[in-house]
């Protein structure tokens, strides 16, 4: 099955990159499992010169773990990399703005990352490549316009559960797989502490709604808020009809 879905990923990972007439790709690679799959799978479609991973760390937030682990894994795939450090474009815009609530300020993080993948897109004619899993995509677990930016998302159709047996797949290391799932957000933030369950609670629920099955278990429940609530982050800004009353 693994052998099947990897050879149809890396079929469209060239496709967009085709399409579009680019260069190549460029993301972010974090350490985490998500954007260490992407980055073996960019590996196997494409050319090692027409892969770009930015490595962007905030100090005193980012792990050293999940630095070493980001460089070993662009360091092994032969493939090109930067390391950013993003702390003195959080204090700048912040110093800026004004010091807002603890999430106002960690929501910009994943959009000033977003902001050097496009622009690293843009001088290289590249096309971005998303990181983000279905069980995420589905709660809306994703920074509008951060993380949730790409040009296309090759694993957006895998559950968290299955990004885990794809990268074992893949040979991704096993201390990458065993990590524990965080955004790297604030210091201590965890990804299921976040979501309120573990990701294989969250993906037996979202195979059920998918199943339109009904459950009445508070959990559930709030998976299902959490879909509802999240929708605006996976439509286009929608566009108010005006041609009736022009013509």
């Amino acid at each position: 099955m693994w052998n099947e879905v990897v050879k149809r990923i890396e079929e469209f990972i060239r496709e967009k990159v085709r399409n579009a007439n680019a260069k190549g790709v460029v993301f972010g690679l974090s350490g985490g499992v998500d954007s260490t799959v992407v980055a073996y799978l960019c590996k196997r479609a494409l050319k090692k010169d027409e892969i770009l991973a930015l490595i962007m760390p905030e100090e005193g937030v980012t792990s050293k773990e999940d630095l070493e682990d980001a460089v070993f894994v662009a360091e092994t795939l032969e493939i090109k990399y930067k390391i950013i450090e993003i702390s003195d474009f959080v204090k700048m815009l912040v110093e800026k703005l004004g010091e807002g609530r603890r999430m106002s300020v960690a929501n910009l993080k994943p959009r000033i990352r977003m902001i050097m993948n496009y622009y690293y897109a843009n001088e290289l004619n590249y096309l971005v490549v998303g990181t983000s899993n279905k069980s995420e995509i589905m709660i809306g677990y994703f920074t509008k316009f951060g993380d949730g930016a790409a040009d296309f998302m090759p694993i957006g159709d895998l559950y968290k559960t299955e990004v885990w047996e794809l990268a074992k797949f893949l040979g991704v290391p096993e201390k990458i797989i065993r990590k524990k799932p965080t955004a790297g957000l604030w210091v201590g933030q965890t990804d299921e502490d976040e979501i309120g369950m573990s990701y294989f609670e969250l993906d037996e629920i979202l195979k059920a709604i998918e199943r339109g099955e009904k459950r009445c278990d508070e959990k559930f429940k709030k998976v299902e808020k959490m879909i509802k609530n999240s929708q605006h982050k996976r439509s286009f800004p929608e566009i108010l009809k005006l041609r009736d009353l022009l013509c």
